[in-house]
């Protein structure tokens, strides 16, 4: 009897187990079902918003880095969002999962202090736009243009094509040089001439060769002065004014013009030279 009895109780037993996988089984199923589709239709519509947003920032000519950045920080609280209400779906309490989340991402916040502080020094950048999209910068001990501005690093292109990924707390932890930021720019170049020269005549030979060019500004004028007396040559110091985009073209082009200019009025270009007196003493 007693077998009898132990052998009808596990027959129960495993119907009930039948009975509970049947029902509750279909009901987790279903549940885990609505939460794929909340998540991938959430997912579709906050990607969607965000193409949205950059389309109309971008209609109303807004910086890029703040087009970029906008969007990311829209997209990634919509997808928090999505996540959230998936997760409830499937039966846990949003409140309780909020504070598991909470105490994670203070510890998660505490091993990636170095990503917070690239991404504290984004939104710095975004706010205070020290520069733009296109400028040319050096900072962070990097120098090239900016193509990208990032939640978390600035992606520059050096004049070489080089890429560069660089953190934004680097960036802005430091002096942040905008060669770009203004339409002109001061060229500083020097001349060296012979101590035996008229200096007079080779003020007016720099000055003709400055003014000769056109992308020269005449507002304001360019500066040609005597600077040194150095130990091989007495140096002019030549400044003059340009748009920024011709700074490079206006600096080496001179060079090659005035090297030409000098060697048709007969002024000598010095070099650094030494002479060498040898005594013979008596034996």
């Amino acid at each position: 009897m007693n077998e009898e009895n132990a052998v009808s109780k596990g027959g129960e037993l495993v119907e009930t187990a039948m009975e509970w996988l049947v029902q509750d089984g279909i009901n987790i199923g279903k549940a885990i079902l609505l939460a794929l589709i909340i998540f991938v239709v959430g997912k579709w519509i906050a990607g969607a918003i965000r193409n949205k947003l950059r389309s109309t920032m971008e209609k109303r000519k807004v910086d890029p880095a703040l087009v970029s950045f906008g969007t990311s920080i829209v997209y990634y609280l919509l997808m928090i969002a999505v996540i959230l209400a998936a997760v409830q779906q499937i039966g846990f309490q949003t409140t309780s999962l909020v504070a598991i989340i909470g105490a994670a991402g203070l510890a998660v916040g505490l091993s990636l202090q170095g990503a917070l502080s690239n991404f504290a020094a984004g939104v710095l950048i975004i706010m205070f736009r020290p520069f733009k999209i296109g400028d040319f910068i050096d900072a962070g001990g990097q120098a090239g243009v900016v193509q990208e501005i990032g939640v978390l690093v600035t992606i520059m292109k050096t004049p070489d094509n080089k890429k560069i990924i660089q953190p934004n707390s680097a960036i802005m932890s430091g002096a942040i040089v905008n060669v770009t930021a203004n339409d002109t720019r001061r060229v500083d170049m020097t001349v060296g001439v012979s101590y035996s020269d008229d200096l007079d005549k080779v003020q007016n030979i720099i000055l003709d060769v400055l003014n000769a060019d056109s992308r020269i500004l005449q507002d304001p004028a360019p500066q040609v002065v005597v600077a040194e007396m150095a130990d091989s040559s007495v140096n002019f110091n030549v400044r003059p004014w340009c748009a920024t985009g011709d700074y490079w073209g206006v600096f080496f082009d001179f060079q090659k013009n005035i090297k030409q200019r000098l060697d048709k009025e007969g002024v000598s270009i010095p070099f650094p030279q030494q002479d060498v007196y040898m005594h013979q003493v008596a034996n």
